[in-house]
């Protein structure tokens, strides 16, 4: 009877150390994928640097320099490293309270 109480504890070890990391990889890498979108900035498997012109399917359109456009596949994403936003007004931003100078 121990026996088997020993081999349930030895595979539930086994799911809590092996199987159940690896499915949560699989869902974040699900989540990368399902997150890419026209302007944000990714990073491929291979290394290259792009801004995301495209979606189509299961391919992305990838902005690499000023008019170079390559074509990639989906899976081939690494990452999303940032997303572009359009800056804001320089009318926009607060500006600290400044001391008057010293007249000393």
């Amino acid at each position: 009877m121990s026996a088997y109480i020993f081999i349930l504890a030895l595979l539930a070890l086994m799911w809590f150390m092996l199987i159940r990391p690896q499915r949560r990889r699989q869902q974040d890498a699900q989540r990368l994928l399902e997150t890419i979108g026209v302007g944000k900035e990714i990073v491929t498997a291979g290394g290259l640097y792009g801004t995301v012109t495209a979606v189509d399917g299961d391919e992305v359109r990838v902005e690499i320099a000023d008019g170079v456009e390559v074509r990639i596949a989906k899976r081939a994403v690494a990452g999303v490293v940032s997303e572009h936003e359009e800056p804001e007004e320089a009318g926009d931003e607060e500006t600290p309270a400044t001391l008057p100078p010293d007249s000393a």
